[in-house]
């Protein structure tokens, strides 16, 4: 099962660096910046999970105690926290870079680009609004495409949103199309208590 999840996997990376590379004028990430790592939930389905701790063990002994270190860290904080989102730093992200890059999940692997919302809207990324993602295009106050900003910039590819939101990346329509199964989902940090 888990190399057809792969399959998938492939399958997603070509649509994603497809998409990436027509936003290029609009998109700033850069190995280090790792603000998509931090301060979110990381929705993980069970073979996500299992596919991001087979890479887990093939990291050396020291950056596996880092992680250890950091899941125990969330966890204590966690139990502690009495909202309704617990928003937490990846306990992958070992100075500000992914330690599991190439076993990271869906959401991480989609993670900058202009989406469609569950409501129908576009949405672009939080970091947009810390200079980032579609910063040079998107009016702060109305949080849509500016035509003159995107004029200015002289480009030919106009941004755009995908669909590509967590629950249509994890679709049984994809289960059935490759053959496997996401099993349950939940943040990742719950995957570890």
């Amino acid at each position: 099962m888990l190399q057809n999840y792969l399959v998938y996997l492939k399958f997603l990376d070509e649509k994603f660096t497809k998409f990436f590379n027509k936003q290029k004028p609009y998109i700033f990430c850069k190995k280090g910046c790792a603000k998509c790592c931090k301060n979110a939930e990381f929705p993980y389905s069970e073979i996500e999970i299992l596919y991001l701790m087979t890479g887990a063990k093939l990291l050396p002994a020291e950056i596996q105690d880092k992680i250890k270190k950091n899941v125990e860290k969330i966890k204590a904080e966690k139990l502690k926290f009495d909202g309704k989102k617990f928003l937490y730093t990846c306990p992958f992200l070992i100075d500000n870079v992914c330690s599991i890059y190439n076993y990271r999940g869906i959401v991480c692997r989609s993670f900058g680009l202009m989406y469609k919302g569950a409501d129908g809207k576009n949405k672009v990324p939080f970091c947009c609004f810390q200079g980032l993602n579609y910063s040079n295009v998107i009016e702060e106050k109305t949080n849509i495409v500016s035509g003159e900003k995107f004029k200015n910039l002289g480009v030919e590819d106009e941004p755009v949103a995908f669909n590509i939101s967590y629950e249509f990346l994890t679709d049984p329509d994809f289960e059935k199309g490759f053959n496997f199964k996401f099993g349950d989902k939940k943040p990742m940090i719950e995957w570890f208590l």
